[in-house]
This record gives C-alpha cells, sequence and structure tokens, in this order.
C-alpha cells in the first residue's frame, strides 16, 4: 500500500525534477566528461570530475543521465539557468498564435455599417489574424442566399491587398461563412508592430532623425556676431 502511494506521489510529480543533477548529487563511478569550451576530456572517474570543476571554480552538470556512462559538462549552472529562462522567455514573446478574428454581417447591411465592419477586418489582418466572416440571414433572407454571397465577395474585393479567400463561402444552417487570411505572417505583423511602437515612443522624447540633425546643426553653426556698442556720447541738449 505505501510503495503504490509513494508511486502515485511520484507519478503527480511530487519527487520527480526537471533539473540535472549537479555536483555532489550526481551518483555514478565515473562519467564522459566535457570542458568548459565543449572540447572532450574522455571518461574519467567522478572525483577526477568534481575536482577539475573545482579547480575551475565551475559546476559538474549531468547532461545526458541515460548515456553509459553519463555525460557531464564544467559549466557555470546558474549563468546557464538564467541565459535558458532569457531564451525561453524571447521565444515565447516572439512566438505567433494563430488567431481566428469573427466578424458577422446581415446580407442587407447598412453602408456605414459596413464601412465599420470592414475596418475592424482591415486591422485583423494587418495584426497577421485570420478572419472568419459570416452573413446571417433572418426569415425571408434565407431564400436569397446570392445576397450573402455578392457581399462576401465585395468585402474579399475591398481587402484583396491585405488578405486572400482561405476558405470559399460556404452555407452552414441560417449562416454562410468565409474565412479570409492574412497575406502577411504573425510574427511579421508583430515585428512591424513593435517597431511602430519604438518609433512612437522615440517621437514623444523627441528624439526623431530630423530633430537629432536640426540639433548638431545647429551645435556646429557659429555664434553670430553681436553688434558693437556706439561709442558715440549723446549730444548736450
Amino acid at each position: 500500500m505505501a510503495v503504490r502511494q509513494a508511486a502515485a506521489w511520484c507519478y503527480r510529480g511530487g519527487s520527480i525534477s526537471a533539473e540535472p543533477r549537479i555536483n555532489d548529487r550526481i551518483r555514478v563511478p565515473e562519467v564522459r566528461l566535457v570542458g568548459p569550451s565543449g572540447e572532450q576530456v574522455g571518461i574519467v572517474p567522478l572525483a577526477k570530475a568534481l575536482e577539475l570543476a573545482q579547480e575551475y571554480d565551475l559546476d559538474l552538470v549531468e547532461v545526458a543521465a541515460t548515456a553509459r556512462p553519463p555525460v557531464c559538462k564544467l559549466m557555470d549552472y546558474g549563468k546557464f539557468k538564467y541565459e535558458s529562462a532569457m531564451k525561453a522567455r524571447e521565444a515565447r514573446k516572439n512566438q505567433a498564435h494563430t488567431v481566428i478574428k469573427e466578424m458577422k454581417l446581415r446580407p442587407k447591411i447598412d453602408p456605414h455599417d459596413y464601412d465599420t465592419k470592414k475596418g475592424h477586418v482591415v486591422r485583423f489582418l494587418k495584426q497577421g489574424d485570420k478572419v472568419k466572416i459570416t452573413i446571417m440571414f433572418r426569415g425571408r433572407e434565407q431564400s436569397r442566399p446570392e445576397l450573402g454571397f455578392r457581399l462576401l465577395q465585395r468585402l474579399a474585393s475591398d481587402v484583396e491587398e491585405l488578405g486572400f479567400i482561405e476558405s470559399n463561402p460556404k452555407q452552414d444552417g441560417r449562416n454562410m461563412i468565409m474565412v479570409l487570411g492574412p497575406h502577411k505572417k504573425k510574427t511579421e505583423a508583430m515585428a512591424e508592430a513593435r517597431e511602430a511602437q519604438a518609433a512612437r515612443k522615440a517621437g514623444r522624447q523627441g528624439y526623431t532623425p530630423d530633430a537629432e540633425a536640426a540639433a548638431e546643426e545647429a551645435a556646429e553653426a557659429p555664434a553670430e556676431a553681436q553688434p558693437e556698442a556706439s561709442a558715440e556720447t549723446p549730444s548736450e541738449a
């Protein structure tokens, strides 16, 4: 019973660690050692590997526990963990998630409402997102599917510079659906958004290239000569 409980606790992650074994936590008689610069030292006793780690003021880190013998490397483990965390953070920051936005329209939509809806579609496509366009039919409108088809074709034509028809219009019950895909990849849109944000921030701080050039030109320009004071004395009345 106790064994099953312990096994269950381990399965839930209580005693399983993703951290590699380092220094005195390594429990093998010998290891295949890799030096600080990636050079192959060879198979050495564990005591010798720990001695070299102390000599270099580094950690002995087990990088391949399943190898026979296990592969260990001399490294600054704290620095390694920090750099790995920063790389993972940057990767998450630049990770592109495919997002499908949805825009709903009526077959007899008002021109002003159409322009508003189209503006949202344009914004979504510029952000690198897909857009699901849904035409909702009600009552007698269901007998006029060509109205929805023409509206979808019109919208696709209006935004063709930013997106393309990824899924052609098709009837789905009372609705007609079309999916637009962006020409621009999500990663490109994110990069451009960051550049635009940085440019706006620089502009608010007054560090635009034109302003900087003008400042340098003003600093290099010689000072204008001041007019000399008149040596004449005022005439006596």
